[in-house]
Formats: C-alpha cells, sequence, structure tokens
C-alpha cells in the first residue's frame, strides 16, 4: 500500500469508528436490539462481499451461451452482460464455451481447452503465428473430428492451438463463414444455415 492508499483507510476507519459511536450512543436504551441490528447488518456486508468475490462464476452459470436452436437452423445467441457472445460448441463431443471474434481468422484453441478435447498438446508443432493485442504468439494447427452447434455439426475441420495463454477459446470467421446468414439483431447474435 502506498502513503495514499494508507491514508484512505485510516480515514475510511475513523470515519466507520464515529459511525457506530454515534450509533450506540443513540440507541444506548435498547443495546439488545442494536446488538441485533449490528448483527443483520454484518452479514448482509458479508454476503455483498462473498457476492462481489463470486460474481464470475454466478455471470458464467447464469449466462446462458448456447441460446435457442430454431426450427428454421438457426441459431440465436444473447449477448453476454459484458457485451460478447459467447458459443458453446461441442468439440469432439465435448462442450467448449467460445468467445465469438468476428476480428479472429480462424477458431483457436486454448492449451486448456485443447487438451479437454483430446489433442495432446505437447506434440504439436507449433509453426505458425498469429498476430493478438498481446502480440505475436505460436499456433499449431489441428484437425477437429467432429463440431457440433446444437443440432448441426461438421467433420474434419481445421482449427489452431495457441501456445500462448488465453483465458478461453476463440470462434473466428474460418468457422463463421460456415454458416449462410452471420448477423446481430436486437442484441442477439443469429446463425443461420
Amino acid at each position: 500500500m502506498d502513503q495514499w492508499q494508507i491514508g484512505n483507510a485510516a480515514y475510511l476507519v475513523l470515519l466507520g469508528a464515529v459511525l457506530v459511536f454515534w450509533f450506540f450512543v443513540q440507541n444506548r436504551q435498547s443495546l439488545g436490539r442494536v446488538a441485533q441490528q449490528a448483527i443483520a447488518w454484518g452479514l448482509i456486508f458479508l454476503g455483498v462481499i462473498a457476492a462481489v468475490g463470486l460474481w464470475g462464476d454466478i455471470r458464467r452459470t447464469v449466462r446462458p451461451s448456447l441460446g435457442t436452436v430454431t426450427g428454421e437452423g438457426a441459431i440465436t445467441v444473447p449477448r453476454a452482460p459484458d457485451g460478447h457472445y459467447y458459443l458453446t460448441l461441442a468439440i469432439n463431443d465435448r462442450p467448449v464455451e467460445f468467445l465469438v471474434d468476428t476480428g479472429a481468422s480462424e477458431m483457436v484453441l486454448s492449451q486448456r481447452d485443447a487438451a479437454r478435447v483430446g489433442i495432446d498438446t505437447d506434440d504439436l508443432a507449433y509453426t505458425g503465428q498469429a498476430m493478438t493485442a498481446n502480440g505475436v504468439v505460436r499456433t499449431a494447427p489441428v484437425r477437429l473430428d467432429s463440431v457440433s452447434a446444437g443440432p448441426i455439426s461438421d467433420r474434419d475441420l481445421r482449427a489452431w492451438v495457441s501456445a500462448g495463454e488465453m483465458p478461453g477459446s476463440l470462434l473466428g470467421m474460418g468457422y463463421l463463414q460456415r454458416w449462410s446468414s452471420v448477423h446481430f439483431q436486437d442484441g442477439t447474435l443469429v446463425l443461420t444455415r
């Protein structure tokens, strides 16, 4: 902590102490009720801290990742609260969540997701390169036996595995161009075959 943060923390502690002291002085006639209220507010405070700490897990659980499959060969994917579109595809019969990235050329798997779908990442030849926001990363070409979005399946698709650290896998234009129509409408991504 630098001096500015220490000063801010000291100010907040002093302000909190003054408020607690004032609260007890104002309610000294009914300290039992004051203790109950203090416990209730303490539990509310702890609940808020827990919710903030677990927000990433809660968001991933609540956020729909596949959307709705319509009878017309279309999939609609709602925009997530962070403004992105996430689509869960079954890669070799295992679910993988992708960030839809129209700026990416190809489907790029993270090391973790590649290993989860049965690719031995240690035996790959990282001969390719990709330009990312974090600079150039090495990539390895792979073939995916099956890629399914709901009832719509593709076989023997080319993808890349990134040698760099990625928070998740990217779904780029190489896969999106397999659909006859890709458009954004009213906060949803609509993929049509």
